[in-house]
């Protein structure tokens, strides 16, 4: 045999050696429990995870797009004047995590109780401006006109899309993407209160 293959024999024999060495040594260790390779069954919920959780920020649930033609018209002497516009929107629904309260989840062993916000709007600004169409438009108008019909579709929206369903829906939405959370940090039993 050449050198270098006793070299890699004697290498080879080494790294055996050791290997079975550092196995006898953790099996010594675990006998006396010194040590233990087994599973902690229980789940901690950490202050850096709830942490994680507030800043999420806003979350949102579902999100409903609207559509609302808006019309006034002025009395004229010889002629009435109209004034007709397309709004479009989209109002966000779910909550926001900063108004989660102390305590507002508890956790013990496999199981976690959940107190969370009352699902609503997040976002007041709610109206495309820019996608504001003239369906018809007679006459004069001054800006404060063009407000208060801007006015009057932010209320038809917020009346045709804040709709007990609605709200249902993005709560029904809300619990299940929070299951889905805490199932992915271990939990099996999860009890999912929403304030009033």
């Amino acid at each position: 045999m050449k050198i270098s293959t006793y070299i890699k024999l004697a290498a080879a024999i080494t790294v055996i050696v050791l290997l079975l060495a550092g196995f006898f040594w953790l099996r010594d260790l675990t006998k006396d429990d010194h040590f233990s390779f087994g599973s902690d069954t229980e789940i901690d919920v950490t202050p850096t995870q709830i942490m994680s959780i507030k800043a999420i920020g806003e979350w949102e649930f579902l999100a409903v797009n609207a559509e609302e033609l808006v019309d006034t018209v002025r009395k004229g002497f010889f002629s009435d004047d109209e004034l007709a516009r397309i709004y479009y929107g989209t109002l966000r629904l779910g909550i926001d995590m900063s108004q989660l309260e102390a305590g507002w989840i508890e956790a013990k062993d496999d199981s976690v109780m959940l107190l969370l916000p009352k699902v609503g709007l997040l976002d007041a600004a709610f109206i495309d401006e820019a996608r504001t169409k003239s369906f018809f438009e007679s006459g004069k108008w001054k800006p404060e006109d063009k407000e208060a019909l801007y006015q009057k579709a932010y209320r038809q929206m917020k009346a045709h899309c804040l709709t007990k369903e609605n709200l249902q829906a993005a709560e029904a939405n809300g619990e299940e993407q929070m299951r889905n959370m805490m199932r992915s940090m271990g939990y099996k039993n999860i009890k999912i209160t929403w304030k009033n």
